[in-house]
């Protein structure tokens, strides 16, 4: 060891002395791109890929950097000409008239000022063979790849990608390239490509190993997930098993990792890794009407209560701070329990305390119900509970009215909105169906709910938006005067008519103002971006109720319309202003303005 000291001082030194005599910064470089016959496009990319074009912004100041710069752009520059289908490029650098490539490390000039890049394309290529070999039935290769396409590097990896793919998702997990052959014939202008692909073994699931720090029970893990040990192997069925799991909430992290050996029986085992999210959140939520005044919103969630993945929810709302009605707010509860059923499934208890105080009526209502959820997709669920309603009501009808319910609530959410807080393309649709079941002396009937909405950006990717909205109710069974307020219809406010007050428009009954069995509500936006943060929104909004199970055409309505603000704050959604006014009927007059986070709908 004490004889390489001598050699390795004078390595040092001759370092040294090159580092020495090198200048510490470069002078202003002047850079010369020149690709005659080249497209735009391509010159473009080579604009904003080459390390010599970009030498000022990437911190490139002395001319060692510069000339590391211009051996790498080589290669860079041709790799951007082969996937645009030129494979007889011809690439030139030049630093002060030398070419890059002949000039030594150990000799670099002293400053560099002028660097020329000439590109010659050569002409296009265009496929002579395109084979992918062996693939399953069911693969589909690239359009682009095909004998007398333009040939491009792109599309010879998203063919091998496609071979891969379609044996992965017939069974064979470790499917891989095996082998490529690419062939330029210049005189032709043709290039040959040949990929040859291994599929492997055919395999089945194994086991699923719980690894990472996790507080949740692996029962628990396990009925959620539904590892499907014992089928074939699908890459389909994995990211299944994974949404389930996010699905939940409880994780932060979720990753499962397929073993790199087959077990000797052809099964394939899997590891699953998570982190858990902290237990408890809280969020806070608040909206503003001149009429309706303040609303505040809280929630509390805590995660994994009992270590099976549960979610506990309470809400608490306070509503009606300075408005023109009485103060109210609501309490609720609800405890979801996702391994109880199953993979896709979940149940879950609910609890509701509420009072509501509004011009036309007066309500306390308690509530408690148990149920259960199915998910179809991240976008479609459907769920239903059975449980009890108590509920108090003063209201046009009379005070003190007494009504007690068994009920059960369906609901189905489809949601295909390519945002839940600021939608420019596709629709979402919530229905509900409730049959409640009076005693007591409560009258029997079915209550229907449906929500729609939808959204096109004609084209203008989100910069002009049209968004349309359409809310239908019934009451079938019971008379207006048998069925508790919070069931029947108004329309008003926020959530219906923005420019008419909360819910103004009923049924007149002895000189008040009662809910009606039907409603049908319809809104309509025309959004368009000033900036990149500030929109400006255009609205009407219409609501009709009547006394029947459906509207008629003496039923009462009302109209309204505005302008809004929207400020976006990013993924909380937009701050929103409306300002409205009444267009028709009799239930207001003047100015409404709504303050809130999201779009109206």
């Amino acid at each position: 060891m004490q004889g390489s000291r001598p050699q390795a001082f004078v390595k040092y030194c001759l370092l040294g002395a090159i580092a020495a005599a090198l200048p510490s910064s470069l002078a202003a470089l002047e850079i010369t791109l020149s690709a005659p016959g080249a497209p735009k496009s391509v010159v473009e990319r080579i604009e904003e890929t080459s390390s010599v074009v970009t030498a000022d912004n990437r911190g490139l100041d002395t001319p060692l950097e510069v000339l590391s710069a211009a051996l790498s752009d080589y290669r860079t520059i041709v790799q951007i000409l082969y996937d645009e289908g030129y494979f007889s490029p011809v690439v030139s650098i030049k630093l002060d008239g030398q070419e890059a490539a002949e000039i030594s490390s150990l000799t670099v000039p002293n400053t560099i000022t002028r660097a020329v890049i000439t590109v010659n394309t050569g002409p296009t290529f265009t496929f002579g063979t395109a084979v992918v070999e062996p693939i399953t039935p069911e693969t589909t290769l690239p359009e682009e790849f095909a004998s007398g396409k333009l040939a491009t590097t792109g599309a010879i990896q998203q063919a091998a990608s496609a071979g891969v793919q379609g044996w992965r998702d017939a069974g064979y997990a470790k499917a891989q390239l095996e082998d490529q052959t690419v062939i330029a014939r210049h005189a032709q202008k043709k290039l040959d490509a040949e990929i040859d692909l291994d599929p492997g073994p055919r395999l089945t699931f194994g086991k699923m190993f719980i690894k990472g720090d996790t507080d949740v029970r692996p029962h628990s893990i396990n009925k959620i997930a539904g590892f499907p040990s014992g089928e074939v192997y699908s890459p389909a069925e994995i990211q299944k098993v994974g949404t389930r799991l996010r699905r939940t909430g409880t994780f932060s992290i979720v990753s499962i990792e397929e073993h790199e050996t087959p077990n000797p029986d052809g099964t394939l085992d899997f590891d699953a890794t998570f982190e858990d999210m902290p237990r408890r959140r809280l969020t806070f939520g608040v909206e503003l009407a001149s009429n309706a005044g303040l609303d505040v919103t809280a929630t509390w969630t805590h995660r994994n209560v009992f270590r099976r993945a549960e979610r506990l929810r309470f809400e608490a709302a306070l509503r009606n701070i300075g408005g023109s009605e009485d103060l109210d707010g609501r309490i609720g509860l609800r405890l979801d329990q996702p391994d109880r059923l199953g993979p896709d499934d979940n149940t879950f208890w609910s609890a509701l305390l509420e009072r509501r105080n509004t011009d036309n009526y007066n309500v306390a209502i308690a509530s408690l119900a148990y149920g259960a959820r199915r998910t179809f997709s991240d976008r479609l669920y459907a769920e239903a509970s059975a449980g009890f309603q108590w509920s108090d009501a003063d209201d046009a009808y009379g005070s003190g009215r007494k009504f007690r319910y068994f009920i059960i609530p369906t609901r189905s959410e489809w949601d295909e909105r390519d945002s839940k807080v600021s939608a420019t393309r596709g629709f979402y649709l919530d229905a509900q169906i409730m049959p409640f079941v009076g005693f007591s002396g409560t009258d029997t009937g079915i209550r229907l709910f449906a929500d729609t909405r939808a959204y096109t950006s004609l084209g203008t990717g989100g910069r002009l938006v049209l968004a349309g909205r359409a809310q239908i109710g019934s009451i079938i069974g019971p008379s207006p005067s048998n069925v508790t307020p919070d069931f029947l219809f108004f329309s008003g406010g926020a959530g219906t008519v923005r420019g008419q007050p909360f819910e103004s428009l009923g049924i007149p009954v002895n000189g008040g103002v009662a809910g009606g069995k039907s409603f049908l509500g319809l809104s309509g936006e025309v959004r368009g971006k000033i900036t990149d943060t500030i929109s400006l929104v255009g609205f009407y909004d219409f609501g009709t109720v009547d006394t029947s199970s459906f509207i008629g055409t003496d039923a009462e309505f009302h109209s309204g319309a505005g302008l809004g603000f929207r400020y976006d704050l990013g993924g909380f959604g937009p701050l929103r202003l409306d300002l409205a006014v009444p267009v028709q009927g009799d239930t207001g007059s003047g100015l409404q303005f709504y303050i809130g986070i999201g779009q109206a709908f």
